[in-house]
């Protein structure tokens, strides 16, 4: 059986950047996933940099900072990195005091009148880290080859099983963490969406009520462009619906009418991982392997990825990251 210093249990955004930076730190890293990273949720995520479903607030603000920073310096080499720093709106309803989010981003403003499509009264502007996350997740895989770190396509039965491979074990596995750890806090939350040829879409947008089932987002990625989508919570469904991607088009076309008649490239649909709060901890398996949980980011998977890995790495011994 091969061994190692550190297992990270979830080959997605999440895993692969905790692996990332236990290697980095000259930890022995090998991360064991069910799925490749092409067929994970995270391969499925629009990609913007923006907290959305992530509880609690504080911490994932303070996540969401650390990689909006990590992310901005990775922007620097968008063909190597697949990030890219795009301007663009976030929708909302104009009558609220900025959080700790919208008072800490550099840049973040208020929209103007004449900045703002038509039917949205008041939003945020600025420039944000959007991430082709395809493009990403090689990127990673890749820097944790340079790091010395591998890659291992099984998946564990329980985190003890684990806990006998390894001295240090990362349980990043999403919506798989249900069953393995057990945790049934962990449910799905289904999100559709459709990808289309670019009409000319420069600017991202977004629209989402964190307690609605439907959402608004445009996202101009390198493939084309993506359009959302939806937030079913307890919904297990991998199929795309028709009558839910016109929806998402029709109100799409609301904010950019040349989308209404845009070429569709492909329908998706991914479960986030669902949690009333992220479980960010460690806790000792029977055998006396560490186990750091790392698992429940909801829609915010990639805002938050960063900042939590330095925490994952403060939490295994290894300093502040």
């Amino acid at each position: 059986m091969t061994t190692s210093d550190v297992i990270v249990i979830g080959g997605g955004v999440t895993g692969l950047t905790a692996a990332v930076r236990l290697a980095e730190r000259g930890r022995e890293v090998r991360v064991v996933s069910r799925d490749p990273a092409r067929d994970t949720t995270s391969a499925v995520a629009g990609g913007l940099c923006w907290p959305y479903r992530v509880r609690p607030e504080e911490r994932a603000v303070a996540w969401s900072l650390r990689s909006l920073h990590l992310l901005t310096e990775l922007a620097a080499r968008p063909a190597e990195t697949g990030v890219r720093l795009v301007t663009g709106t976030m929708a909302d309803a104009g009558d609220a005091e900025p959080d700790g989010w919208h008072a800490a981003v550099p840049g973040l403003r208020r929209a103007t009148p004449d900045e703002l499509p038509p039917g949205c009264g008041a939003g945020w502007r600025a420039a944000m880290p959007l991430v082709d996350m395809p493009s990403h997740l090689r990127y990673l895989e890749r820097r944790l080859a340079q790091a010395g770190g591998t890659v291992q396509r099984r998946p564990f039965t329980s985190l003890a099983e684990a806990g006998r491979e390894a001295g240090t074990v990362v349980n990043c596995s999403g919506l798989g963490a249900r069953e393995l750890v057990p945790d049934v806090a962990v449910q799905p939350v289904q999100g559709q969406l459709v990808i289309v040829e670019n009409p000319g879409v420069e600017e991202w947008f977004g629209s989402a009520d964190a307690h609605a089932e439907s959402t608004t987002y445009i996202l101009p990625q390198p493939y084309g462009v993506v359009l959302g989508g939806t937030a079913r919570e307890g919904a297990w469904s991998r199929e795309p619906d028709p009558a839910t991607a016109r929806a998402i088009v029709e109100r799409c076309a609301r904010v950019h009418p040349k989308l209404a008649h845009a070429r569709v490239l492909a329908h998706r649909v991914g479960l986030r991982p669902g949690r009333t709060a992220v479980r960010l901890e460690a806790e000792r398996l029977p055998d006396g392997a560490l186990c750091v949980h790392n698992y429940g980011h909801g829609g915010a998977g990639v805002t938050v990825a960063w900042g939590c890995a330095d925490e994952v790495v403060r939490l295994t011994g290894d300093g502040t990251g």
